[in-house]
């Protein structure tokens, strides 16, 4: 998880996630003489369709380059299976939550409630957006068994890729059943709302402009695992100055799994850089001239058509997840795969290589920048804690 941030434009500075259509847009006109079934279809579509705004590039890797991965079977069952956990050494939702089978489940669901009563609301906007956006894992799975040469092409393939994007899957599954139910107990937001925006999201899927291309698809995961595991970092951070050391429990273990998932895509890309440096620094200039859109930046909750860029700034505000961030995982990603130092490339990759090399110091500059202008400040209600106002 990972947000889109105010800067000063998108043409200057990376966006965060993508804009999209907004309802009342041309693109979802309705015309007055459409019959009540139609009308309710186009209603339909109108939250529930794919609504990137980019043109839609498919299979653009080409065929050749499928047999890389082919051939990289062994290497990921040696390399990449070993950074998942057996199900019976990996922690489970309810080791961090009131079991209730319990006597004292009650009382145990007292105290979390009366330890979440001293949190304040802009915390839990950005746990809330943390939690919808692992719950749309879904979207994510569909995300990686769209690319050529890795996907699950069965759905119990058992190649080395397939069972790496089945087994993350399951892993990733716990985080958002754990902070679904710890806000669930805690009472103090409006599980509806959040339940709604979750169907919207998973309804709406993504783009991230990966181009069914491993190559793009792993430099996005690789950015997007950091991006949580940041993110999850920064709440555990701040549940623990709250004085809810459970909480920040719950959000550091979450963080760690983020860190071992992003461990194994790096490492995937690392060996692409070593087998084909010249695509795949080209593909790494592409991800990044796209800019990483973020999983979650199409969420809605049937009421706020600026929801995600809502949440960002309050996560941004808050110092959960920031601009900053964003160039600091840029800069953590060029330097584990020594981008700077790549030799034997074409004059292509060698422009990539430059381009992707001198992104951070830019961004760093347009940081400042936006940083040094006055931001006059905003609250606006948020539907997940029942449409209380929170400062942007």
């Amino acid at each position: 998880m990972a947000l889109k941030l105010s800067l000063p434009s998108q043409s200057s500075f990376p966006s965060l996630g993508l804009q999209r259509s907004r309802p009342g847009s041309a693109r979802f006109f309705m015309t007055a003489t459409l019959p009540p079934k139609s009308k309710e279809i186009d209603s339909l579509r109108k939250h529930l369709s794919p609504r990137e705004v980019h043109v839609q590039v498919t299979h653009s890797m080409p065929p050749e380059k499928i047999e890389i991965f082919k051939s990289l079977e062994d290497w990921a069952e040696h390399h990449i299976l070993v950074h998942l956990k057996a199900v019976e050494k990996s922690w489970q939702p309810q080791d961090f939550l009131p079991d209730p089978s319990s006597e004292g489940f009650l009382d145990e669901v007292r105290e979390l409630r009366k330890r979440a009563e001293e949190i304040p609301d802009d915390y839990f906007v950005c746990l809330v957006g943390d939690m919808i956006t692992e719950e749309a894992l879904p979207t994510y799975q569909t995300m990686l068994n769209t690319l050529d040469g890795v996907r699950d092409e069965t759905g119990a393939s058992p190649t080395s890729w397939a069972v790496w994007t089945r087994a993350w899957t399951a892993e990733e599954n716990r985080h958002g059943d754990l902070l679904n139910k710890y806000l669930y107990l805690s009472g103090r937001v409006d599980m509806r709302q959040i339940e709604k925006t979750i169907q919207y999201l998973i309804g709406s899927g993504m783009d991230p402009r990966t181009e069914n291309s491993p190559y793009l698809g792993f430099i996005y995961t690789s950015f997007q695992e950091r991006a949580t595991f940041v993110s999850h970092g920064n709440t555990a951070r701040h549940a623990k100055d709250y004085g809810d050391m459970k909480l920040a429990q719950i959000c550091g273990i979450i963080a760690a799994d983020e860190r071992r998932h992003e461990t194994a895509y790096t490492k995937i890309v690392e060996k692409l850089f070593e087998i084909d440096p010249d695509g795949t620094v080209l593909a790494f200039a592409d991800m990044m001239k796209k800019k990483i859109s973020m999983p979650a930046h199409l969420m809605y909750d049937g009421q706020d058509d600026n929801l995600f860029e809502h949440f960002s700034s309050v996560a941004q505000r808050l110092g959960v997840y920031t601009a900053k961030d964003y160039t600091d995982i840029l800069e953590f990603l060029v330097n584990r795969w020594n981008v700077e130092k790549l030799t034997g490339l074409s004059g292509e990759g060698q422009k990539a290589q430059d381009f992707v090399c001198g992104l951070a110091p830019r961004f760093r500059r347009l940081e400042e920048r936006a940083q040094s202008r006055a931001k006059q400040a905003t609250t606006v209600p948020f539907s997940w804690i029942f449409n209380r106002e929170v400062l942007l």
